[in-house]
């Protein structure tokens, strides 16, 4: 016989210190259960893998429309965008996103990326010291996706800010959202505004105003697809970028594995994601009752999707905890799953591994300062790590 009350925790989960490391937290919550209520966000928390892969399948019964948010200005706001909706609308809608981010589309722009990533890297290596967040994690996301949308002039200075504040506001009504809204209110009013001709011509941007205009997406949606580029693609790219550069500082033999053998690069980044997502938590609503290892979970109600607890599921992973290039996770849940898994992962994955090949050939060890961290409602990234010495290879 089941016991349909789920094990409750009083657990914040946007609480400043468990957003910093959120690992004990998770691991304690993996063990009350694979569903955990939480009354401090009036949310039920799925912690284990195998029942978050299920649930980011089952869109009928775990729905994204209106919920991926975990207050209601911001799902209002999102009310229409392919990350807020279910099929069939957001198949229409994600198609004009991925149209230009398919692997062939990205062929394209493979080298171009990866020559703007070495020459970076080759620069940064010859100074000896830098910032690597600033120098690196942000500025090749940041200019690879100015380019590729179109983005000039005004919008091109405030994409990391806009970026930031998008998945800011996706967190609970605390102090963070509140700061993060009307910033991200600039971007939503210039993604209202924006017109073709904004946008530089040959770009990602003017091809989905020409998809537009062809009657393939509905009227009007131009301007929320180019959104999500920025104020989904932008701010995870950087976090993930950072934490490669921070987790092959800590685990030089990490980093001479990948340097004795470069086939292991898209392996590095698959273990970076498992190891440590850019995104830990997600929204879903349950759209009926639905029973979960015995534990009722009632129609209407808001469910947490943990993505870094499920990452670190030693029922799925062994050896979680520990950072392991040749694990190759090729299965982690960093991007989503199912109908929304990331749709922009192809691109991010061609600029980490730009990076990770280049820093594998051209550095033997990075010595860094301490990882400064700063609380954020849905990215987990660093906010500054200083390399104080690079060993050339």
């Amino acid at each position: 016989m089941t016991d349909p009350a789920a094990p409750v925790s009083d657990l914040d989960l946007f609480d400043d210190e468990v957003l910093i490391d959120p690992y004990p937290s998770y691991a304690a919550l993996r063990e009350l259960g694979a569903v955990v209520r939480l009354p401090a966000n009036d949310v039920y928390a799925l912690t284990r893998y195998d029942v978050i892969r299920d649930a980011l399948a089952d869109w009928e019964t775990f729905s994204s429309a209106g919920a991926i948010g975990f207050n209601p200005m911001v799902n209002e706001a999102l009310t229409g965008t392919s990350l807020s909706s279910d099929p069939p609308a957001h198949t229409r809608l994600r198609a004009a996103l991925t149209a230009n981010l398919s692997p062939r589309a990205l062929r394209g722009l493979k080298a171009t990326v990866e020559a703007k990533a070495d020459a970076l890297v080759e620069e940064l290596v010859a100074k000896g010291s830098f910032e690597a967040i600033d120098a690196l994690a942000r500025a090749l996301p940041l200019e690879i996706v100015a380019d590729l949308i179109g983005f000039t002039g005004h919008a091109r200075d405030n994409m990391l800010r806009w970026g930031q504040a998008a998945m800011q506001v996706i967190g609970p009504m605390n102090q963070r959202t509140a700061e993060s809204f009307p910033i991200a209110g600039e971007l939503y009013a210039w993604c209202s505004a924006v017109t073709a001709a904004d946008l530089t011509p040959g770009s990602v941007g003017r091809g989905i105003f020409e998809a537009e205009a062809r009657g393939e997406i509905p009227p009007d949606t131009a301007g929320h697809i180019i959104h999500q580029y920025l104020g989904a693609g932008v701010d995870t790219t950087v976090a993930s970028i950072g934490n490669l550069v921070a987790l092959f500082a800590r685990h030089p033999g990490q980093l001479a594995l990948v340097r004795e053998n470069p086939a292991l690069v898209p392996a590095a980044f698959n273990e970076t994601l498992r190891f440590w997502p850019p995104v830990n938590a997600w929204g879903r609503r349950a759209t009926r009752d639905v029973e979960i290892d015995g534990v009722l979970i009632p129609a209407g109600a808001k469910v947490a999707v943990l993505l870094g607890a499920g990452n670190r599921d030693p029922r799925h992973y062994p050896d979680p905890d520990t950072f392991l290039v040749e694990r190759n996770p090729i299965d982690h849940l960093a991007f989503g799953y199912g109908p929304h898994g990331c749709a922009g992962q192809g691109l991010a994955r061609l600029e980490a591994h730009a990076v990770i090949t280049s820093l594998s050939r051209r550095v033997e060890r990075l010595v860094v300062g301490p990882e400064v961290r700063v609380p954020s409602n849905i990215t987990r990234s660093i906010e500054e790590l200083p390399v104080l010495e690079v060993s050339p290879a």
